[in-house]
């Protein structure tokens, strides 16, 4: 354990006793053992390939950290069983551990609020201040009492979500798209989880920095932790290897298309007609990252693989540090961290059933990433769950897998 993560008794008084505990110090040279069992893990992996051989999903990998080390690392079924069609492949595709996956919301936290942090550890950006002091376009608007704070809490009132492909093909115009928008509901009034937001901070981050997110983040963030896979567009990357996801976008067609589907959109359904008809391999998902912003946003369009994705848990987990090098303070850790107003933490979701001072975030694709400060344990949970296609109604493969398996790791639930 690296000798910067000790907090000295003065400073531990301003953490959360789960926060401390996940920055005390180890005695020197001492190796922790891992908290989580062999069965476990034996359990988890039984639960997921369980399911792969019975197609409630088609694969996945799992990733477990614990004290900052990988102690377990394991794939299961299939990287991709359908095509477009819905047609079996010949022969599919099997899962690797270092297949490349879409994180379709996972993006919130492992791209976007880790960038608000890295600017917010540099004092340019101030959580408590408005919006518009970065976003000055904000103003005269609506929007205008929305605070950086509100859009990491989703407590903005924007709407949650709106095809806005619809109206828009570049971030410039989606911008001014959501600008117009009216909101659904009072600034800081109520939790309502809002894609819109993050598309927001993405902006804010591009607009302080000069530069795109995924430019900023490989700069700041990924290149110097050494990931290799982890940013946008990873085709243009050169990345291989990926996970299929879904059959173009029927589940938001539908969104669009079925008044009784649950979502509200006013426009004409009939106004677009540009939706995906192959399946998606190294193309986000998402269709306002895909059709509205190139591929590159704030709520979504971030590809990783487990193993980087624990990386990134780590950093948190060990309170900023990486291999001895200090890439976030402490208190902005903390800040982050802590569940506020609405039980959600800053960009990170609060899980109800877990230890004091977790944090976790899901993505809609089938991705999962979760840490638990008291225990120093990082879960990732990648699953592939839409290129099984939609159900009879229209859904995709429920999580139940996730709950089951976070059931058997997770210590103390």
């Amino acid at each position: 354990m690296n000798a910067d993560r000790c907090l000295l008794p003065h400073a531990r008084r301003f953490l959360t006793p789960a926060l401390a505990l996940a920055f005390a110090c180890a005695p020197a040279g001492v190796a922790r053992a891992p908290s989580v069992s062999a069965g476990s893990l034996a359990r988890a992996d039984s639960i997921l390939a369980d399911a792969a051989a019975r197609e409630e999903i088609p694969g996945a990998v799992l990733v477990v950290t614990q004290h900052g080390r990988i102690v377990h690392e394991r794939a299961f079924g299939h990287a991709q069983l359908y095509d477009y069609g819905m047609k079996r492949l010949a022969a599919p595709r099997a899962m690797q551990t270092s297949t490349v996956f879409d994180l379709a919301s996972v993006t919130k936290v492992m791209a976007t609020t880790y960038a608000i942090m890295l600017l917010v550890d540099r004092g340019i950006v101030d959580v408590d201040a408005p919006a518009h002091r970065y976003l000055p376009e904000l103003r005269g608007t609506p929007l205008e009492p929305i605070t950086v704070r509100h859009l990491l809490t989703h407590s903005s009132g924007l709407m949650q979500w709106q095809p806005l492909y619809y109206h828009a093909s570049r971030p410039a115009q989606t911008y001014q798209v959501i600008r117009s928008l009216p909101l659904a509901w009072d600034v800081g009034s109520e939790r309502r989880y809002s894609d819109l937001g993050f598309m927001l901070l993405g902006y804010l981050v591009e607009r302080v920095t000069g530069d795109s997110l995924g430019n900023f983040l490989a700069e700041a963030l990924y290149g110097p932790l050494g990931l290799k896979t982890t940013g946008f567009l990873p085709r243009a990357r050169g990345l291989s290897g990926f996970a299929a996801t879904s059959h173009g976008n029927p589940y938001e067609r539908r969104m669009v298309h079925d008044t009784a589907f649950g979502y509200d959109y006013d426009g004409d359904p009939d106004a677009w007609n540009g939706w995906r008809e192959y399946t998606l391999v190294g193309e986000v998902n998402d269709g306002n990252a895909w059709y509205a912003h190139g591929g590159v946003a704030g709520h979504a369009g971030l590809f990783s693989t487990g193993r980087e994705l624990a990386t990134l848990l780590n950093v948190l987990l060990a309170g900023g540090v990486h291999e001895g090098r200090r890439m976030l303070s402490r208190d902005v850790i903390e800040t982050f961290l802590l569940q506020g107003d609405f039980g959600h933490a800053l960009g990170w979701q609060v899980p109800d059933d877990a230890p004091p001072g977790s944090f976790a975030h899901s993505g809609f694709t089938g991705t999962y990433v979760m840490g638990v400060p008291r225990e120093e344990l990082g879960i990732v949970l990648l699953v592939n769950r839409q290129n099984l296609g939609v159900d009879g109604r229209g859904f995709y493969p429920d999580m139940d897998v996730r709950r089951r398996v976070i059931e058997v790791l997770v210590p103390g639930r």
